[in-house]
């Protein structure tokens, strides 16, 4: 049965980058994008880093280690490096808060 998980307010995750959660044993980042939220994993699948740290631009996040892109929105690896996408999560504003969904 998924769960919710009330993680932060929208004005705590700056334009154009993202923020890391510790959710039971999920790392989820939580991505703004143009003003537009977006829950993944937190940790690359090629070099199991975080991308925390990684850019945020056109819908992507880029990893900080080797520049491998994923799609924010539905996690879709970019291409050379990384070929596994990232798993998302559903999220939601309700008032200020931002609310994902795990399992």
């Amino acid at each position: 049965m998924a769960q919710e998980h009330r993680v932060a307010k929208v004005g705590e995750i700056e334009a154009e980058s993202g923020k890391q959660f510790k959710i039971g044993d999920l790392e989820i980042a939580v991505w703004n994008n143009e003003g537009k939220f977006y829950a993944t994993d937190a940790i690359c699948t090629h070099a199991w880093v975080s991308l925390i740290d990684g850019y945020v631009e056109d819908g992507c996040v880029e990893c900080p280690l080797h520049a491998g892109r994923f799609e924010l929105a539905t996690g879709k690896a970019q291409g050379a490096p990384v070929f596994v996408d990232l798993k998302t999560y559903p999220l939601r504003i309700d008032g200020d808060d931002i609310v994902i969904e795990t399992p």
